[in-house]
């Protein structure tokens, strides 16, 4: 599969989106389009377009597609309650079927946002269920300055 020319390989495509979570902490929902549902994880720091900043990811439990478009308040006594809005949104690509790169415990792909661009890495860290590195690979999007921008003021 690595050793295939990439003019041969299908591109996968799919959506993602970031939300900005302020739940009982601030973090940050990632979600990929993968297999009709979104995989989703928490970044408690966001992404980093600094490849020397690894994030913890933690995977939680899928959502539903249609949660890509959701903005607003989820109610108090709810999983998750707290203020979410959209902070990035686009197209992810990657050069391998994303569900055997997740099974797999290691997925790269590319982000087409407007906030987070170019080439990822999430990695399952060993002998865990649920905790990922999300990796920013060295590539022209790098930007060692780049902070995470709130849209709403933190609690």
């Amino acid at each position: 599969m690595e050793n295939e020319p990439k003019s041969k390989r299908k591109r996968f495509t799919g959506k993602f989106v970031i939300h900005e979570h302020h739940a009982r902490r601030l973090h940050f929902d990632l979600r990929l389009e993968m297999d009709g549902v979104g995989k989703s994880w928490a970044v408690p720091k966001g992404p980093s377009m600094d490849p020397y900043h690894k994030r913890l990811a933690v995977a939680v439990p899928d959502h539903s597609l249609s949660y890509f478009k959701f903005e607003g308040k989820l109610a108090e006594g709810t999983y998750g309650a707290g203020e979410v809005r959209i902070w990035d949104s686009g197209k992810y690509e990657t050069d391998y079927d994303p569900m055997k790169q997740l099974d797999a415990g290691k997925i790269r792909f590319t982000f087409l946002g407007k906030k987070v661009r170019g080439e990822f890495t999430l990695v399952k860290l060993s002998n865990q269920q649920k905790n990922w590195l999300l990796i920013k690979a060295e590539d022209k999007f790098v930007d060692i300055d780049w902070k995470v921008k709130t849209i709403l003021p933190a609690k």
